[in-house]
């Protein structure tokens, strides 16, 4: 039986735990009908600006060359939050009508963020968006750190969203950046917690802040913007990602659902997540770099895993993680030499291919040599050839 990847997003259910983070290749109607086609399990547009924007100026993006990194300081480029509400822009997107479309919204001040969601609760549409993320993971007043650092900020911030939504049909979910220090896990689920019955869900984690990447021929940063200072994400920020989710899992009401998000690109990750306590998890850098195919693969790839296991669903393992201990050790070396073991078979089995090949050669270059051997001593005795 094929395990079942569904899962419930702030009690939205979803057709599969695995769908796009607001960023990458989610600007538009055209590439999220793309998301939709695939078996991503939801759609999650960009993170919407009261008005368009067109973001930094270029280049604003580098990958690196190993692939464990990618660095990005766009402006937050997008059409604004009228388009992504739009009637037009949800029909072109939702080709899927069993999957949620969802939105973003990261205003430049908390009046942004107000009249952004008074705009989706007024929306014409607004029975068509299931779930609303506000992206709390990025600057909000000039000099002062991002909203979600600053715990009296954020929790103001809440205060005023929490009465601006009360009794609209809205479900709100918060995009946090990364914690790093203990003692910050605590204090932001204390202030989540107050929130319970507004907050449907938390994304953890965004982009790592304040990374910075340098080209050593000319000296300088490899990005243009913001004096090459950009945001770190793709595989190299899984690790911070698992202990972010982790951590939250822990801390949070169960009423609110933590949504994983972080250097995800294969099933192998996204196991992690869930083990770790996500009831869903995101995809954005390999989104970027590959293409909404990425989610048809990464599903495949979480199915195969739990076949593997015998879970039937993400529920049999969500949340999890267990204690270390030195049978789970014995597992895990166990595990690790099998895999070595079937990997040396491999080569020693195309050692071996390559060996008879050999043989065979030789084989083939003595045959060959008999036979012009015995045509020789034929013709020396006045044989078949008139000469």
């Amino acid at each position: 039986m094929t395990p079942s990847l569904a899962t419930t997003v702030g009690g939205v259910p979803l057709t599969t735990c695995i769908y796009n983070a607001s960023g990458p290749r989610s600007g538009t109607a055209a590439a999220l009908s793309k998301v939709c086609e695939s078996q991503a399990g939801g759609v999650l547009a960009k993170s919407a600006t009261i008005a368009k924007q067109n973001g930094n100026p270029l280049p604003r993006t580098y990958h690196a060359t190993n692939g464990q990194a990618s660095f990005n300081s766009e402006g937050l480029p997008n059409n604004g939050i009228d388009y992504y509400i739009a009637k037009e822009t949800i029909e072109e997107c939702m080709t899927d009508p069993q999957k949620p479309y969802m939105v973003s919204i990261s205003g430049k001040t908390l009046a942004d963020n107000l009249e952004m969601l008074d705009k989706i609760a007024k929306a014409p549409t607004l029975d068509k968006i299931q779930l609303v993320e506000l992206n709390l993971a990025c600057p909000n007043v000039i000099g002062k750190p991002i909203i979600a650092y600053d715990f009296d900020q954020m929790k103001d911030i809440l205060k005023q969203v929490s009465a601006a939504i009360s009794g609209k049909n809205i479900k709100l979910g918060i995009k946090l950046p990364p914690y790093l220090d203990g003692p910050h896990f605590q204090q932001a689920a204390d202030i989540l917690n107050q929130f319970d019955g507004t907050i449907a869900y938390v994304a953890s984690i965004n982009t790592v802040g304040n990374s910075l990447v340098v080209d050593i021929h000319s000296e300088a940063p490899m990005i243009s913007s913001n004096q090459g200072f950009a945001g770190l994400s793709g595989p190299a920020v899984k690790y911070t990602a698992l202990a972010n989710v982790r951590k939250l899992r822990l801390a949070l009401k169960e009423s609110i659902d933590v949504v994983g998000v972080g250097g995800v690109e294969s099933g192998k990750d996204a196991f992690e997540l869930i083990l770790c306590g996500a009831t869903a998890v995101q995809v954005g850098t390999c989104h970027w770099t590959e293409g909404p195919k990425c989610f048809d693969r990464i599903c495949q790839e979480l199915q195969d895993i739990m076949k593997s296991k015998g879970y039937t669903c993400i529920h049999d393992f969500k949340g999890k993680l267990k204690e270390w201990s030195r049978e789970g050790a014995d597992i895990a070396r166990g595990a690790a030499k099998a895999e070595t073991k079937k990997d040396g078979t491999t080569k020693e089995a195309a050692g071996g291919g390559a060996k008879n090949d050999a043989a065979a050669n030789l084989l083939q270059t003595i045959l060959m040599a008999l036979i012009a051997i015995l045509l020789a001593d034929k013709l020396s005795k006045g044989g078949i050839l008139p000469f």
